[in-house]
């Protein structure tokens, strides 16, 4: 499973407007302790609370309610939303919490062991910034704004597009197909980078993820999205290792490390060069965060 990214949680997001917008929450039920982050306030204070907003932050849903109360919820990788029934049984070993309304409950899970999904329930904007990782919305960020963000470190450009400290909910998978769209190196340093690569990036960055969103939602059809993933037949890329690249035909490459994937094209992003499994890792190793918790950490 992969961590839902922007399309992914605009969708959601727009699955819950049409759902909880405006109705009353009559409570949190919480399956499994490890999952609520924060003390202050308590979820007994968000029952009977109107929805008045729901937003993405980077690939956090945020539910806001009355009194400038906000949940903010992070699926991480196997994090996944459904809505069913009102007050329906929450599924006994995936199961993380329910979020009951009048209309039916919004059910958390979490598949496989590893539990990294997070709720924080807070008060106010100032607490609500604090879990902001500050990354650049990419599809309201003009050129300038991009290349800003682009070049303030020295990354590579597969780090660069996948911290949420720098953009704003891409992750693993839409970094790939960005990369394909652009006709660039997932290993190419940022800074190094020529003004039309970088206009060429932005371009692919978002015409990539406006696809994406658009397909997304007609797949959806007005129902709630229950098959968020990032392995799709129609991306060029991602997940494609050794089938051909729908542009030139030659065959998708992968660099792997640690837990991360990178797909790329060598006909269409390396001038023809397969990168070395073992000299990337080493390269990744000094650029990547340790873990996925480092990488979506927020800024402070």
């Amino acid at each position: 499973m992969i961590m839902p990214e922007l399309p992914d949680v605009a969708i959601y997001i727009e699955a819950l407007e049409q759902r909880i917008q405006g109705e009353i929450l009559h409570g949190v039920r919480l399956a499994s302790p490890f999952l609520l982050r924060s003390v202050d306030p308590p979820l007994t204070a968000f029952t009977g609370k109107r929805v008045t907003e729901l937003r993405r932050m980077g690939k956090r849903i945020v539910i806001g309610l009355e009194d400038d109360l906000w949940l903010v919820l992070h699926l991480m990788i196997a994090g996944r939303l459904h809505w069913q029934g009102a007050d329906a049984a929450i599924p006994g070993k995936r199961g993380l919490a329910a979020f009951d309304f009048p209309g039916g409950s919004l059910m958390l899970t979490e598949a496989g062991s590893k539990k990294r999904a997070s709720l924080h329930a807070v008060r106010g904007a100032t607490a609500l910034a604090v879990l902001d990782p500050g990354g650049l919305e990419v599809m309201t960020a003009d050129l300038a704004a991009f290349q800003s963000a682009l070049t303030s470190r020295n990354h590579t450009l597969k780090r660069a597009l996948t911290d949420a400290r720098l953009f704003s909910g891409i992750g693993n998978a839409y970094s790939d197909e960005i990369l394909h769209a652009a006709r660039l190196s997932p290993i190419a340093m940022t800074q190094k980078l020529q003004a039309d690569e970088i206009a060429r990036l932005h371009r692919a960055t978002l015409a990539t993820l406006e696809r994406w969103t658009k397909r997304l939602r007609a797949e959806a059809g007005g129902g709630f999205p229950e098959k968020v993933t990032a392995f799709r037949k129609e991306m060029a890329v991602h997940g494609r290792y050794g089938q051909a690249c729908p542009e030139c035909g030659a065959p998708v490459q992968r660099i792997r490390h640690a837990s991360n994937e990178t797909n790329y094209c060598p006909g269409c992003q390396t001038d023809n060069r397969i990168l070395a499994d073992r000299s990337l890792s080493r390269l990744l190793k000094k650029d990547w965060p340790r873990t996925l918790e480092e990488l979506e950490r927020p800024k402070g």
